[in-house]
């Protein structure tokens, strides 16, 4: 079968996860056409990478490049827009985020005209979308990349060391004060990374918007409370990250509806505390079995002290996650995705 994406985003290819950070959605659109040609597919992407390439079978055309005039199954990334790339025996809107969008007029015209299968990440997303066209649905859930699934074993730092990878809009400033005030006065000598390309950019120097900056001063402040602001990274560098961590501290939102760092971070064996608030929390973590799901601030604080200081619970929770979340590899995924076709 001739598949086909369509990704009007960044630049980016199937070598990109490796090497750079990505965020979630972009790293699947990097994973999963190369899963696919693992599986005979001839596989394109045209999107707004630099040059072209071929990664393990697919191959990465640049934006610009001439397209095909036809192809078995177009997959336009997120874009309902995307869908008139080319023509194609079957169209596919592969979505995440919020569906609400795709009821706006221009999304909705296109959607009515093409009526493609509209292919979510996770269920959560599907549910929200009250889908008035009544157009053909799925889900088929991202994968794992590799590096997150090796036979390495953890190796949790001294000092121990929480990490958390929230966007700076979503709830980090609660996340530092509940650090601030109930876990580093309990776990005295513990550390707080921040993975954030914001946070970042904003400790070297660089802009950040307003709407960051608060955070940005209050993460810098608490430099003497453990909180250490990181690069993020290409995925064997964040996979060795969390198998150096304890706990990986997750506020949440109730907009959450996939948690791919979650996803990564228990893949790899480590526990994870997060808010019941958080729907990706509630699919990610089995309460009391690989992490801590809590409804109060002080059980959050509680757990998150918990997996700090005390190495068999750690390491029962970090087993756990090794065992019971590893089964969801890009190529389950990308064999689901054909079904889907």
């Amino acid at each position: 079968m001739r598949i086909l994406f369509a990704d009007d985003s960044i630049a980016f290819d199937g070598f990109s996860p490796s090497s750079q950070p990505l965020g979630g959605p972009e790293k699947a659109c990097a994973h999963l056409p190369v899963a696919l040609a693992q599986r005979g597919h001839q596989v394109e992407v045209f999107n707004r990478c630099a040059f072209p390439v071929a990664v393990e079978g697919a191959r990465w055309e640049t934006w610009t490049s001439q397209r095909p005039a036809e192809t078995d199954v177009l997959v336009a990334f997120r874009r309902p827009d995307l869908l008139d790339f080319t023509h194609a025996a079957k169209r596919v809107l592969w979505f995440t985020g919020d569906a609400t969008m795709l009821d706006d007029a221009g999304p909705r015209a296109t959607l009515e005209r093409l009526r493609p299968k509209v292919v979510f990440f996770s269920y959560a997303e599907r549910d929200r979308w009250p889908n008035p066209l009544q157009l053909d649905t799925a889900v088929c859930a991202p994968g794992i990349a590799a590096a997150y699934l090796s036979d390495d074993p953890a190796d949790p730092a001294t000092p121990p060391r929480a990490v958390a990878t929230t966007h700076p809009q979503a709830d980090l400033d609660w996340l530092l004060r509940v650090w601030a005030e109930r876990i580093r006065p309990v776990a005295a000598d513990a550390e707080l990374h921040l993975y954030s390309a914001l946070l970042y950019r904003g400790r070297i120097g660089g802009m950040v918007s307003d709407a960051v900056k608060p955070v940005l001063d209050q993460a810098l402040a608490m430099a003497d409370r453990g909180v250490v602001i990181q690069r993020p990274q290409g995925d064997p560098q964040m996979a060795a990250a969390y198998r150096a961590a304890r706990v990986h501290l997750y506020p949440g939102q109730p907009t959450d509806s996939w948690g791919a760092t979650l996803q990564e971070s228990q893949a790899a064996g480590l526990p994870a505390v997060a808010r019941a608030s958080s729907p990706a929390a509630l699919m990610r973590i089995l309460n009391g079995q690989t992490g801590a799901v809590c409804g109060e601030e002080s059980s959050f604080a509680a757990a998150a002290v918990e997996y700090l200081s005390d190495r068999v619970s750690f390491d029962r929770a970090s087993d756990n996650a090794r065992a019971m979340q590893r089964g969801r590899t890009w190529q389950v995924a990308a064999a689901e995705f054909e079904t889907l076709l």
